[in-house]
């Protein structure tokens, strides 16, 4: 009896199928299950809880029924049913190229790729027939099955047409369920869209069609401004540089000439981590002693100047000597086509090797194809790692591995080299497996506050062995270590709670401190050099490239840079933040209310002082303009500084960087500078000495990252 009833209900709801209106929501719901099918087995959408795993549920059914439902429209049968078949075919030829590039390059197609217009993302290599799998047939097959079904008219086609109100109605409801899909996505990832920094996550909150529209927009909007772009509009940006530019400091100009490079990026590392001790215990014993050393300037005033970017708007300063973006990510927005003169470049052209170490996936920040624009030679990205069990957090491998587990590919590197490693287990929300440190945390009832020591303190460890390693390798007498922090690890909401540890009154903390508190580290430490100190110029992240070019003896005059040497005379010691907010020695500008730094109290400027105080911020929106107008509009093509060969992106791959290293070494044979070959062609692994518990750990299936390699295209 039950039986017969759920068969009658199901005929009830079949017949259903015979109505425009249910005929729509058939093909969405058939629609809503590929896609589905295309989240969990082809794509790799890092869920981490169940609010995520509900919007990738939700977030297919917006933007489908909004498409789909645009057929309701059609008065004539003959219009209906070719012209919603039309909408499915081509949204399910999205889906399904997107699942073929997704297995190739672990990443999704922009529209720049779709269209050819990418130098880097060249779309689908010729092993795309390899990359098909059987269950691909899955996203076709309820189309072939819905034709044979209305052939046989167990599907009726219904000439009756649908009233306007019931399109409207279907719109709207998408329209609403979008918004629903929207503000839920925005709960759990704040900035969504303005601070996209990996296409997934817009794929995962929004879903494929709705990341499609938007990098549409984006690529629209981009094209529009370099369209219009004239190599007269640089002349402005010159004047202001030329303007801006601080000779270098006589004395310290090469002082680290033809020396390795070696940069050290230390995640969510503030300055107040420098000598600070918690229970008793110093947080940073080892940069500690680096920062006080004699072979090391570093400095007490220097800020971070991110913006949305975060780490990657550190990188643009470090690499580009230019701004972050305004909104966003300049990596991922214009890291695919954007023309720079950069750093690694820069060190290329002058007879250095460059390479990047890092332990997340290589598509994070598009850095994959960022890097090939920017020169970077070399990219081991945590494909070149066992990121397997426990070795990696959710921001890829832990610092200790990270740094013994490039001994195997940095020791193979043609000397002079410039490398840069970032690091990422000092990454909010700094969780750390016990099993990692026994450092006693702080207890102010902030947990994210509290775990921030903790690890800390383990990247701490983890540049102590670094360092050991160097020493025995014979690494450090012949290199400038550079290590500086990208941006805040705590965030202002969290400050008060921080207030207690910096021995300053909760109540008493206002935007000033807030301001005060975004100081990182900076040290360039030069192990054998006796003439170091502390430095109490103050400075950015901006003036990082013109002093590092000017200690390796490469004047940067040349280059469009809106930084200056921190060691020069002439240096401006006014710092931009990227919300136009600035601090300088004597005054700090937060929303348009001017603080006194030595009072710490908000003034009232008038007279010679209102007038200085307005130069400085008419400096600082200059500055930051310019540069904005360069990268948007990408004018650095126009500009062609004397010696200096652009970037050809097409020139570099990332997939086999070992067998790239160990084949020219044996091409030089008795003139390779590599470390491998200095030694006697034998590895200098056995030097590194590490107490990471992950080593004696079996690699295991489980992994807390995804490793692919979008420059691999073998298949395994």
């Amino acid at each position: 009896m039950k039986e017969r009833k759920h068969v009658e209900r199901f005929k009830k709801l079949w017949a259903r199928t015979g109505t425009r209106m249910g005929f729509v929501m058939l093909m969405v719901l058939l629609f809503w299950a590929k896609t589905l099918v295309a989240y969990f087995v082809d794509f790799n959408l890092n869920l981490s809880d169940p609010f995520q795993f509900l919007i990738i549920l939700i977030n297919p059914i917006a933007t489908t029924l909004l498409l789909f439902g645009l057929a309701l429209y059609f008065k004539r049968a003959r219009f209906f049913y070719p012209f919603l078949f039309l909408i499915d075919i081509l949204n399910t030829l999205l889906l399904y190229i997107n699942v073929i590039y997704f297995r190739e390059f672990t990443d999704f197609m922009t529209v720049s790729t779709v269209l050819g217009y990418s130098k880097v993302d060249q779309g689908l290599s010729g092993s795309s027939l390899a990359l098909t799998s059987p269950h691909d047939i899955l996203y076709w097959l309820d189309l072939v099955i819905v034709l044979i079904l209305m052939a046989t008219r167990r599907i009726y086609i219904d000439p009756r047409p649908v009233n306007k109100r019931v399109g409207f109605a279907v719109t709207s409801s998408a329209l609403l369920l979008f918004t629903v899909n929207l503000t839920m996505g925005e709960m759990d990832r704040p900035q969504l869209l303005t601070r996209t920094f990996d296409r997934t996550y817009v794929v995962k909150y929004l879903g494929l069609d709705a990341f499609t529209v938007y990098d549409g927009i984006k690529s629209q909007h981009t094209s529009e401004l370099r369209s219009h772009a004239k190599k007269s509009e640089l002349s402005g940006i010159l004047k202001y540089v030329h303007k801006n530019y601080a000779a270098p400091n006589k004395q310290l100009f090469g002082v680290a000439k033809k020396k390795n490079v070696i940069v050290i990026h230390l995640e969510s590392f503030q300055q107040f981590l420098i000598n600070k001790k918690v229970n008793g215990q110093e947080v940073t014993p080892f940069l500690n002693k680096l920062y006080k050393s004699k072979a090391t300037y570093s400095f007490d005033n220097f800020f971070h100047e991110v913006g949305q970017g975060k780490t990657s708007d550190a990188e643009t300063m470090l690499e580009t000597g230019t701004y972050g973006l305004s909104q966003g990510s300049l990596f991922t927005q214009l890291g695919n086509d954007n023309t720079f003169q950069a750093a690694p470049a820069i060190f290329d052209q002058s007879g250095y090797t460059t390479a990047v170490f890092h332990g997340n996936v290589a598509s994070f920040w598009n850095r994959s194809n960022t890097y090939k624009n920017l020169g970077y030679q070399y990219f081991f990205d945590a494909s070149y790692f066992d990121t397997s069990g426990d070795k990696a957090l959710g921001y890829g491998l832990k610092d200790k591995l990270l740094f013994s587990d490039s001994v195997k590919y940095l020791q193979h590197l043609q000397q002079p080299f410039y490398v840069k490693y970032l690091t990422v287990t000092n990454h909010f929300p700094f969780t750390l497996d016990k099993e990692d440190s026994s450092f006693k945390t702080p207890n102010t009832g902030d947990k994210t506050v509290d775990n921030y020591f903790k690890t800390a303190h383990y990247l701490d460890q983890s540049i102590k062995e670094f360092y050991h390693y160097l020493d025995k390798s014979g690494l450090a007498k012949n290199s400038l270590v550079m290590i500086y922090g990208d941006h805040y690890g705590i965030s202002n909401s969290s400050n008060k709670s921080l207030a207690k540890l910096l021995g300053v009154n909760p109540d008493d903390w206002n935007d000033y401190d807030n301001a005060q508190l975004q100081r990182v580290p900076l040290m360039f430490n030069m192990p054998g050099y006796t003439k170091g100190k502390v430095e109490h110029t103050y400075g950015g992240e901006i003036d990082v490239l013109p002093t590092l070019l000017h200690l390796m003896g490469i004047n940067s005059k040349k280059y469009i840079q809106f930084g200056t040497d921190l060691f020069s005379s002439e240096h401006n010691p006014v710092v931009a933040f990227r919300n136009r907010d600035w601090v300088s020695p004597g005054y700090t500008s937060i929303d348009d209310t001017i603080y006194s730094n030595r009072t710490k109290q908000e003034i009232h400027p008038t007279g010679k002082l209102a007038k200085k105080i307005a130069a400085i911020q008419k400096h600082v929106n200059q500055g930051l303009n310019d540069s904005d107008s360069l990268n948007q509009k990408n004018l650095l093509r126009f500009y062609h500084p004397s010696g200096f060969k652009t970037v050809d992106a097409s020139d570099y791959n990332y997939s086999d960087g070992l067998q790239k290293a160990e084949k020219l070494e044996k091409k030089l044979g008795l003139k390779s500078t590599s470390l491998f070959s200095r030694n006697g062609d034998k590895s200098t692994q056995s030097l590194y000495q590490t107490d990471a518990p992950e080593l004696n750990h079996k690699e295991t299936d489980s992994n807390r990252i995804k490793i692919t390699n979008q420059d691999d295209t073998s298949g395994k």
